[in-house]
Formats: structure tokens, C-alpha cells, sequence
């Protein structure tokens, strides 16, 4: 009985490829045959997400570039890649993402800023993997949310305006796509010990030791459930919390 699909030989394209979860869905989905392209905007955090590639005999049916999707003209450059290095286009993980803080504290600048990157980009890079999509027939598109949109913490107003914005484009999305053979999924993780946490990589340690925060690996694990599904099978949603937070 069929229950899962392999991912020998699909293509993937990773937004925020090389920290936090997206770092960790690149080095868990390469290990299962995904040709991936993934991007970033740091050139030290690229070159160093290529040595583990490399340490894991990986690079070979990897492409990374450095890229930032907060503007058209990137996107473009990505989509590019996509084609020439893919050629085809199987998934979409949105990934990249900032963390901001609350209204009072945020400038005009670092907002418009915020919002490029966490609802306009994800809003580019779906309409450039779902035209691909259509044309092949189907697809799937990852958007990882965050369980702000569901605490909508005070001192995080911005942030919880973007990932809040990216829960109801999903929504809709999927309604948009499905029709056309391309699933599209909500991923809310809660707190995940990643360069965009307050705490120090000790501090984060200690709280998932302690059960107060995941690891990226396991939203990475995540990924690769979803993904693996059979065709006939859609995860709408998914949320994934520390077992000690409580919201």
C-alpha cells in the first residue's frame, strides 16, 4: 500500500537556504536525492552551509546564490537560476524571513524593509513557482508561517503582522492552486533556536534540553513528512510547538 512518495530526483528551490530552518530542510532534503537551489543574503553564512554540503558528499546537486528577496530585480535573478540550474520545479519552501520588533520601536525604513522581505516575498516567489507549476502539471509550495500570528505578542506587532498576513495568503492560495495540481502548506512552528532568537546559542540549548524550544532540524523532519505525502493527501496545516509552551 502506497503511504509515502520518494523525493529521489524532485527539485526544490529554498528561500533562506542557509540558516535556521531553511538551512536545515536544504541539508535534510539533499540527503534524500532533491536537487535544490537556496539562497541568502550573507556571503559568509552561504560559503559556510556549502562546506557542510560539501562534508556530506551533497554539493553536487546543489546550487547556492547569494540573493535578496525583498526586491523584483532578485527574484528575477533566482527564477533564473531556477530554470537554468533545475529546470523544473517540483517544491517552494518560503523561508526567508526577519524578526521585528513592536510599532513604537520599528522605523518606517526597517518596516517597508520587513514587509519586502516576509509578505512580498513570499508573495513573488509563489507566483514565480506556481506559473512553473502550472506548466508541469503540479507542485508544492511551503510557506512557513510562525506561531506569532497565533500569540500576537505585544512586542512583536510587526513581525506578528507579517506572519499573521502569510497565514491568510495561504489559505487563500491553496484555494487558488489546488485546482491547478499544486498543494500548498501552512507550517507554524513555535519557538525554534535560530540566529533569529534574542538568546544565545548556550541559552537555546539549555531551553531545548529543557523542553522550552525546538531544534531546526525538527522543522527541517517537518518538511520532509510534508513533502513525502502521496498525492492524494494534503497537510493544510501544521503546527509545531516546544511540549513546554503553552499558548
Amino acid at each position: 500500500m502506497e503511504n509515502t512518495t520518494t523525493l529521489q530526483g524532485k527539485t526544490a528551490l529554498i528561500t533562506g537556504g542557509t540558516t535556521g530552518i531553511g538551512r536545515a530542510a536544504l541539508l535534510l532534503l539533499a540527503s534524500q536525492g532533491v536537487k535544490i537551489l537556496f539562497f541568502g543574503t550573507d556571503e559568509k553564512h552561504l560559503a559556510d552551509t556549502m562546506r557542510d554540503l560539501k562534508e556530506r558528499n551533497l554539493e553536487d546537486e546543489v546550487m547556492g546564490v547569494l540573493a535578496d528577496v525583498a526586491t523584483k530585480e532578485n527574484v528575477e535573478f533566482v527564477f533564473q537560476h531556477v530554470d537554468g540550474f533545475l529546470g523544473k520545479l517540483d517544491f517552494l519552501i518560503n523561508n526567508a524571513a526577519l524578526g521585528a520588533e513592536s510599532l513604537l520601536d520599528t522605523s518606517y525604513e526597517d518596516m517597508a524593509y520587513v514587509i519586502n522581505v516576509n509578505v512580498l516575498g513570499y508573495l513573488a516567489c509563489a507566483q514565480e513557482a506556481a506559473k512553473r507549476m502550472k506548466d508541469n502539471g503540479g507542485g508544492h509550495i511551503i510557506n512557513i508561517g510562525s506561531m506569532s500570528a497565533v500569540t500576537k505578542r505585544p512586542d512583536s506587532t510587526v513581525y506578528v503582522a507579517t506572519k499573521s498576513g502569510i497565514q491568510g495568503f495561504s489559505e487563500s492560495l491553496r484555494k487558488e492552486l489546488n485546482p491547478l495540481g499544486i498543494k500548498v502548506t501552512l507550517l507554524e512552528p513555535g519557538a525554534v533556536g535560530t540566529d533569529m532568537q534574542l538568546s544565545t546559542p548556550e541559552e537555546q540549548r539549555e531551553k531545548e534540553e529543557n523542553l522550552e524550544m525546538l531544534r531546526a532540524e525538527d522543522i527541517a523532519e517537518s518538511v520532509l513528512y510534508i513533502l513525502s505525502q502521496p498525492k492524494r493527501c494534503d497537510v493544510v496545516e501544521l503546527k509545531i510547538r516546544p511540549h513546554k509552551q503553552i499558548i
